[in-house]
């Protein structure tokens, strides 16, 4: 069970005295004529406060000896009720959050201004507030935390603003138990998809038959994707984010599954790569195992003080032997042809967590160790991707239990 009041206190630790944190789950996207797309909690949101709803307001107040948390919520509109579902009640906002007190969103102006600007009712007075000031390049893009900065030097040019965006990444780079818990149930549903898949490989005519047998599973396990599937088979394969998953499944063909799921926002992202006849020809099996053995040997590598170049390079290393023995490349540097991409990435409320990448890795973190070799002209593309928590020593394979084996998958598929 996550516990979202030491998430708090790990924040509250980094605070300046008469400081308060104000933070924004988000609001629901315009999508198209009068529909909106499925609301998507803020993370850093949600990490401080376990609460899955929209236009919610966290503030944290450290003043002095005080340390106080509330949560601002809308009122239960009983007509909206019958359209879309009832909203968290007060008292359930605080079971679930563990705040101090829960209030109305009507309430937050007053309430707030008045630590800016203290009255006789109120006892407490801040100088500097913390908000998201995450930036994204992106066009029209802008948030609660961006807004509220431009309303407060406007209104309250005393106040020193401050980001908290970068600290909060950092508290969320190292996994609790609880969190790991989390990440486990959606590697296993994840697991179960992908076994669903193999399952019926003789049926696997098309990618989006395999999609199909791939989603069944996590809608029977109520577990929504934590990002778009990545089902390739053929030359579709050597395309690292190819997502169309709707081509025809040539015979002797290999299948690639990049997958994931959500379990309360906590996710896995699991690659496994098969025959669809059932075996492995020579060279599909010749080129699997490169990326098997790099696979296997990068997370024995990995371990808290490694930094990423360093993994990165022992992965490049691996892959271009491998590749030289086959007399696909004669040049380290060549292995740019059928390697792209970076050996793995940080893994928890978001598949691509943000993590501060001059850290390396830390002990506690949640990570992906994914490498693969896309040939095109061989139709082979190949990725075998596990999630690990970093030790001091030995790392933790969370994805232990999925089969990676040539000998285990062939079995598994008679």
């Amino acid at each position: 069970m996550i516990n979202y009041c030491e998430n708090r206190k790990k924040i509250f630790d980094l605070l300046e005295n008469r400081s308060i944190v104000i933070l924004h789950s988000g609001y629901d996207q315009h999508k198209s004529a009068d529909s909106n797309r499925k609301f998507e909690i803020n993370r850093n949101f949600y990490y401080l406060t376990g609460i899955n709803q929209k236009d919610v307001k966290l503030v944290l107040v450290k003043i002095e000896e005080k340390m106080l948390s509330w949560l601002f919520i809308d009122e239960i509109d009983e007509v909206m009720a019958k359209w879309v579902g009832r909203t968290l009640t007060k008292e359930e906002a605080k079971e679930i959050s563990g705040v101090d007190e829960v209030y109305y969103n009507s309430q937050f102006d007053s309430l707030v201004s008045s630590l800016y600007q203290p009255t006789r009712h109120f006892a407490y007075e801040a100088d500097k507030v913390y908000l998201d000031l995450e930036i994204k390049k992106l066009p029209l893009y802008n948030s609660f935390g961006l807004d509220y900065a431009k309303y407060l030097k406007k209104n309250y040019p005393s106040v020193c603003v401050k980001n908290i965006y970068q600290s909060i990444v950092e508290a969320r780079m190292q996994k609790s138990e609880g969190e790991i818990e989390e990440i486990l149930k959606s590697i296993d549903t994840t697991k179960n998809a992908i076994y669903n898949v193999m399952k019926h490989h003789n049926e696997l005519s098309n990618e989006s038959i395999a999609t199909a047998y791939h989603d069944f599973t996590l809608i029977c396990e109520s577990k929504p994707n934590s990002f778009e599937n990545i089902i390739a088979s053929g030359k579709n394969a050597t395309i690292l984010h190819y997502d169309s998953n709707n081509s025809d499944i040539e015979e002797n063909s290999l299948l690639l599954m990049d997958v994931g799921c959500y379990t309360n926002w906590y996710s896995s992202d699991i690659s496994r790569t098969f025959p669809v006849s059932g075996k492995f020809t020579e060279k599909q099996k010749e080129v699997y195992e490169i990326v098997l053995d790099t696979n296997k040997k990068c997370i024995e590598y990995a371990k808290d003080g490694v930094s990423w170049k360093d993994i990165n390079d022992y992965a490049k290393s691996l892959l271009a032997s491998g590749l030289k023995k086959m007399g696909l490349i004669k040049e380290d540097n060549e292995l740019i042809k059928y390697y792209f991409h970076s050996i793995g990435h940080s893994l928890g409320l978001d598949v691509h967590d943000p993590s501060i990448y001059s850290k390396g890795l830390v002990e506690g973190m949640v990570i992906t160790i994914e490498p693969g070799l896309y040939i095109e002209e061989l139709g082979i593309g190949i990725r075998i991707e596990d999630n690990i928590v970093i030790t001091k020593d030995k790392a933790i394979v969370l994805s232990k239990d999925i089969i990676k084996e040539v000998e285990d998958i062939e079995n598994f598929m008679k």
